[in-house]
């Protein structure tokens, strides 16, 4: 029951400003763990021992705090809060939809809203490109900032939950394939993808099920494995027959064009700002099959 009520409560009040302008949200903290970790580890020899000892600490570090906030005697009420805070649905639905509004008003507006939540390059971005990447980051971060930490959640608790956050949190931040990171990031990478590998199939299941879509599953894993990814391919495959777009394709990382494959290449190759609407739908749509399993699970748990 705890889940059910964390993600009501995080879709009710999502990141609301007046508190994280005042105190360090968890993310934030955690990202400077990462930092701190970075800075002061990734140096010398051994790099890739030195970045499985920074992760462990990150995860050690983790589980502890989950544990000490689950064993406090406060009937759960921390516990579900802390849950809700590290849920990102209200915040992924308002980022994906301040895209589809933004690109209304043209697409240089467009170009800045999407690249508040994509890490290639923007700058050359027409209209499509615009809601492309918007409807593909609806569909990862789905995976990575609802479905996972509720799945993590369910089976490990709040120290599950957390431990998740921060190897995810280390990923994005120290797990690319750089000159710096390249050996220091190895193991938040490969951690995230074990991590993540059952809920990003998950995620796809639940989107096809909660649209009725079901008959569209035959093509997901073929369109799945053509991501770079081993996972954030899944709910993107799932997604796009949903909506009717081909999403991946070329796009570009750092000035370079890189020819990707196109995931559901059938569909529309120039969605817009309704396709962006029609994608934060499916994203509330989804919640809601999500809120419907912890109920589930609550309830066989009783």
């Amino acid at each position: 029951m705890m889940l059910a009520l964390a993600l009501i409560l995080d879709a009710l009040f999502g990141e609301p400003d007046w508190l994280w302008s005042r105190l360090p949200h968890p993310a934030v903290a955690m990202g400077r763990a990462v930092g701190w970790l970075d800075a002061r580890l990734n140096r010398g020899t051994r790099r890739q021992a030195k970045g499985a000892l920074a992760v462990a600490l990150l995860v050690s570090g983790a589980l502890a705090l989950g544990a000490a906030i689950a064993w406090l005697p406060d009937f759960g009420l921390l516990e579900i809060a802390a849950a809700a805070i590290l849920l990102a649905q209200r915040s992924l639905v308002d980022h994906v939809r301040a895209v589809a509004d933004a690109l209304r008003r043209g697409v240089p507006e467009g170009r800045r809203a999407v690249a508040m939540i994509v890490g290639r390059d923007t700058g050359g971005m027409d209209a499509a490109e615009v809601a492309r990447a918007a409807i593909e980051s609806a569909a990862e971060n789905l995976s990575d900032g609802v479905v996972a930490p509720a799945f993590w959640f369910a089976v490990a608790g709040l120290p599950g939950m957390l431990a998740y956050k921060a190897v995810n949190t280390a990923d994005s931040m120290i797990g690319y394939r750089t000159p710096r990171h390249e050996a220091f990031g190895r193991a938040a990478a490969r951690l995230d993808d074990a991590l993540n590998w059952i809920p990003a199939r998950l995620t796809a299941v639940l989107i096809l099920l909660v649209h009725g879509a079901w008959r569209h599953w035959p093509q997901v894993p073929a369109d799945a494995r053509l991501h770079r990814s081993p996972n954030a391919g899944w709910p993107e495959a799932a997604l796009a027959p949903v909506l009717g777009v081909a999403l991946a394709g070329p796009r570009s990382y750092d000035g370079v064009l890189q020819d990707f494959p196109w995931v559901n290449p059938a569909g529309r190759r120039d969605p817009g700002p309704a396709e962006i609407e029609r994608a934060s739908a499916a994203l509330w749509r989804s919640w809601a099959g999500l809120l419907g399993l912890a109920l589930v699970l609550a309830w066989m748990g009783r």
